[in-house]
């Protein structure tokens, strides 16, 4: 469900679901976070660019596997997702985000949990957990990071659909491509990052790991109870079975 590529010291993640939109199911956690853990082992990798096969980023949570658990199991899937985005901050080596296409949900989020964001400036945006019937069960944190409480909230509230170059004036990304530019802009950053002295790059990461995502453990495991019983009501309930029911 991961393609990886190196090349010069930069290492490609390539989500490849494209079928269902590189949507996160169990699996590919587990492929994405032993891939960083290994490449993050990796002296000779100075960064790491996170995409998706076209034609999107990320489509979140994959709601057909995810409807077809019962709560504690929903629960336990996000866990895992939110770890593995958490862990992104705990890493040395810096990881940047190539969003083209889609980033919806926890594909928005996984973005943002990334060190640097590129997006094209014809990516969409969007967190459709509320209007579905849940709070987004993981990333808050990182979200918040980046744009502030404020703005993460109404973000969250899930009315607005931003596109790429939206998202760079918000803050939720920082540097915009043109349409399909995004990979080569962030494997230029890649390169740039790769070409300084990898003891000081760490140290930045570690400067601002507190700040960044000191406590997000913490807002995950607020996130998830209220995720939990956000998926008993009707809205929820109802959408979590539609797609559940999708073949």
């Amino acid at each position: 469900m991961i393609k990886i590529t190196e090349n010069a010291g930069v290492a490609v993640v390539t989500l490849d679901r494209p079928a269902r939109r590189n949507a996160l199911a169990a699996d590919m956690i587990e492929a994405l976070d032993d891939a960083f853990r290994r490449l993050d082992a990796n002296a000779t990798v100075g960064a790491i660019v996170l995409t998706g096969a076209p034609p999107s980023f990320c489509a979140g949570s994959d709601l057909k596997e995810l409807g077809r658990l019962d709560i504690d199991g929903m629960r336990r899937n996000e866990a895992d997702t939110a770890a593995f985005a958490r862990g992104i901050a705990l890493l040395g080596t810096p990881v940047i985000a190539a969003v083209e296409g889609h980033a919806l949900g926890g594909g928005f989020i996984l973005a943002v949990s990334c060190d640097l964001v590129v997006a094209a400036s014809d990516s969409r945006w969007s967190l459709p957990e509320v209007p579905n019937g849940w709070l987004p069960p993981w990333g808050l944190k990182a979200l918040a990071a980046r744009v502030g409480p404020v703005v993460a909230r109404r973000l969250v509230f899930g009315h607005d659909t931003l596109d790429g170059s939206a998202a760079v004036r918000a803050g939720i990304a920082d540097y915009e491509a043109s349409p399909g530019g995004a990979l080569d802009t962030a494997l230029a950053l890649a390169a740039r990052l790769k070409s300084l002295p990898a003891p000081a790059v760490r140290s930045t990461k570690e400067a601002f790991r507190t700040a960044v995502a000191g406590d997000a453990e913490i807002w995950d495991a607020m996130a998830s109870d209220a995720f939990g019983r956000n998926c008993l009501e009707e809205t929820a309930a109802t959408t979590l079975a539609r797609f559940a029911a999708k073949s």
